[in-house]
This record gives structure tokens, sequence and C-alpha cells, in this order.
């Protein structure tokens, strides 16, 4: 089975899993996949209640596993740029795909008189 980093996984699932998991990770890779190149702060304004830590280091982690691009500018102040790879753009398809069963999901399955207005802006917003 798969390896990486030292882990062993049982499944090419949850090594997909592994890579593109939690909550933030997907969000990068959505608005990297559907809006294009993005700086750092602007990725930090599309996500509400992200940490500067914890934004670095998931795209450091998604850099590592060769699904984003960082291109560092040699100028003064510092640019940096983050893109998805080739790899990358191929979980575009497995994200639209999440995205229609969600919505999906709302629409069939959770009541919508318990907190409607929370479950249709935090899915509106993130994708």
């Amino acid at each position: 089975m798969p390896n990486l980093n030292d882990k062993v996984f049982n499944c090419e699932k949850e090594l997909t899993l592994s890579i593109i998991g939690g909550k933030w990770k997907m969000l990068v890779l959505w608005h990297l996949g559907k809006e294009g190149t993005k700086r750092f702060g602007e990725l930090k304004r599309l996500m509400p209640g992200i940490t500067q830590r914890m934004l670095v280091n998931q795209l450091r982690e998604l850099e590592d596993h060769l699904i984003v691009h960082r291109e560092v500018y040699p100028v003064v102040p510092p640019k940096v740029e983050y893109s998805l790879t080739e790899q990358g753009k191929t979980l575009i398809p497995i994200l639209d795909s999440m995205y229609e069963w969600g919505k999906d999901y709302i629409k069939n399955n959770l009541d919508e008189s318990v907190e409607p207005q929370r479950v249709r802006s935090s899915h509106e917003s993130n994708g």
C-alpha cells in the first residue's frame, strides 16, 4: 500500500483524505481551482476564521504533497503567489462532486427549520 511521510495507508482513499482532508485544505484548493492564482492575503480574506499560522501550515503541506505551487518573486516587498499544480488541478472534479453531494444532502436531509441561514451561508461562501 502507499507510503507517505512514513505513514502507511491501508487504501488509496485513506491516502487521498490524508492529503486533502481537513476543514481548510479543501477550501484552499477550491479557491485556487475556481479563482486561479492567489496571494497569501487574498486566500486569508477568502477564509474568515483561519489563522495565519494555520493557513501557512496548510499551504506548506499542500506544497509538500505537490498539490500547490508556491512562486516567490524577487521583489521588495516580497511577493508570493500560490496556484494549483497539474496534480492539484486533477482534484477539482472531485471537489465539484463533493460540492454537489453536499448541496443535495442539504436539500434532501437537513431540516431547513433548524438554522437554515447557517447551513446556506456556510455552503455558499465556501463552495
